[in-house]
């Protein structure tokens, strides 16, 4: 069997043994088989990039099909999924005190690896729906894990906006199917390239892309993202904003835009305004946050608005723009929600007005912190600033000039909000209530560190990352 296929196979069956009665011993070395999984993937995908990327597509079985590819763009997020996920799992194993609620919080870890792993390797759109799906109902699950109102809140905004997505995502597929006569990528982009200017094809596409916004909390669509982030235990917000959201919504938009519907005109003009209108609202909402996670969550819909708009330059720079971005703001943004959650932890709140001065008293974090914030305002060397600077080059040269002077003076309000909440919460004198606090567990911040290692290693060593991981994504345009 190949090895893509057991990316899918190995935890899903894992999660199958680990909740069967007899599953108990399984339950208890779970932690122990997602980090070695993670670990091993991370190693495969870096190593044997090259046996996992031989262009073959296989299927499963003669009736039931779900055929696997991995090309460059597969491979880059199937290096960032498991990443994210260990940092998940630390976080999770730290902070939750029950011992069957880390049980069922790494099943459901496991069983969002399998949807994610096999989301960015399927060659048909159906079965990106099933996959999109099994991801959905583990996020909706995870928010709601401690089943309080503000978690409940949290995971029914997200269900009712997913439900929505659905829909539409359902009804183009049917319109696909009709034109195609299947669901595979190869047919309906023939389909759709045969078929003229056919009305029913451009509304599918449309309200298509529409569910994918929904997905990837793009402005004005995002009116599920802050109380997820926020209300979700600290490991879930982690998982969210790393990577579920860009796998989810972000990376089945690259991928659908550039396989199977291609660029057009009016397609750039679309994903331009969204991207440019999803940078802004989200910048401006951040600022005037009061709690850590909701600032970190509008900062997040901000920055995939950049991801979106270097996708809609259309051109091979602006895709490689976007999946750098896309790459870098896994990394740091999960990094952040890291430091935030050792802030609760220590502190016991995350209101930034009580906060101040706990980078005396928590170096570790503060440190972190600093690295994360700055990647993600665009301040050199750091890994933010290259791709930033990427896609600001790809829409100087695609002629978009405006939007590229919006990407320059966004990220100066990134800067400003970013600097607020350091002086808010790491900065100047101590409070009195927080003389005693130590420095969270080395579980906590350990997440933290390697991802501002990452972060710092991707920056010094940008053009050895641009060219092995990014500039290569540029051939899915064929």
């Amino acid at each position: 069997m190949p090895v893509s296929f057991l990316l899918v196979l190995v935890p899903l069956l894992c999660v199958i043994f680990a909740n069967m009665p007899l599953g108990k011993a399984v339950k208890k070395l779970l932690f122990y088989f997602v980090l070695l999984f993670s670990l091993a993937q991370v190693y495969l995908v870096v190593c044997y990039k090259d046996l996992l990327t031989n262009g073959t597509i296989y299927s499963l079985t003669p009736v039931f099909k779900v055929s696997l590819a991995i090309d460059s763009l597969s491979l880059l997020l199937l290096l960032t999924i498991p990443i994210i996920t260990v940092c998940a799992l630390f976080i999770g194993w730290f902070t939750i005190k029950d011992e069957v609620q880390k049980y069922d919080f790494t099943s459901m870890l496991l069983m969002s690896l399998t949807g994610m792993n096999g989301l960015v390797m399927v060659n048909d759109i159906f079965s990106m729906y099933v996959f999109l799906e099994i991801v959905a109902i583990s996020s909706f699950i995870l928010i709601a894990f401690y089943t309080d109102i503000g978690s409940l809140e949290g995971a029914f905004k997200y269900i009712i906006l997913s439900a929505v997505a659905t829909i539409l995502m359902l009804t183009a597929i049917a319109v696909f199917f009709t034109a195609a006569g299947d669901t595979s990528f190869v047919s309906i982009s023939n389909a759709i390239k045969g078929s003229g200017r056919n009305t029913f094809l451009i509304a599918a596409m449309s309200i298509f892309v529409g569910g994918l916004l929904i997905k990837g909390g793009i402005a004005p669509f995002h009116g599920w993202v802050a109380d997820a982030y926020s209300s979700a235990p600290a490991a879930v917000s982690v998982l969210l904003a790393g990577i579920i959201t860009k796998v989810a919504g972000i990376y089945t938009l690259i991928r659908i835009v550039t396989t199977v519907f291609g660029f057009t005109p009016q397609l750039e003009m679309i994903l331009l305004f969204f991207g440019a209108f999803s940078i802004i609202l989200g910048a401006l909402i951040a600022m005037v946050q009061k709690d850590m996670k909701r600032m970190l969550a509008y900062s997040s819909i901000s920055q995939m608005g950049y991801i979106v708009l270097s996708l809609g330059t259309g051109t091979a720079l602006g895709i490689a723009g976007a999946v750098f971005h896309l790459f870098n703001h896994a990394i740091f943004k999960a990094g952040l929600f890291a430091n935030s959650a050792a802030v609760e932890e220590a502190a016991g709140t995350r209101d930034m007005d009580k906060l101040g001065g706990l980078s005396s008293k928590m170096p570790v974090t503060g440190f972190t912190s600093l690295v994360s914030s700055l990647s993600t305002a665009g301040i050199p060397p750091l890994s933010g600033f290259w791709s930033k600077l990427v896609i600001i080059i790809a829409l100087w040269s695609s002629g978009h000039f405006v939007y590229a002077i919006i990407a320059v003076l966004a990220s100066l309000l990134t800067l400003a909000y970013f600097l607020s909440m350091q002086r808010r919460v790491f900065f100047g004198k101590l409070k009195e209530e927080y003389k005693d606090i130590k420095e969270a567990r080395f579980g906590v911040i350990f997440p933290a560190i390697m991802l501002s290692l990452i972060t710092i290693g991707v920056g010094i060593f940008f053009f050895y990352v641009l060219d092995t991981f990014m500039l290569p994504v540029k051939s899915i345009l064929g």
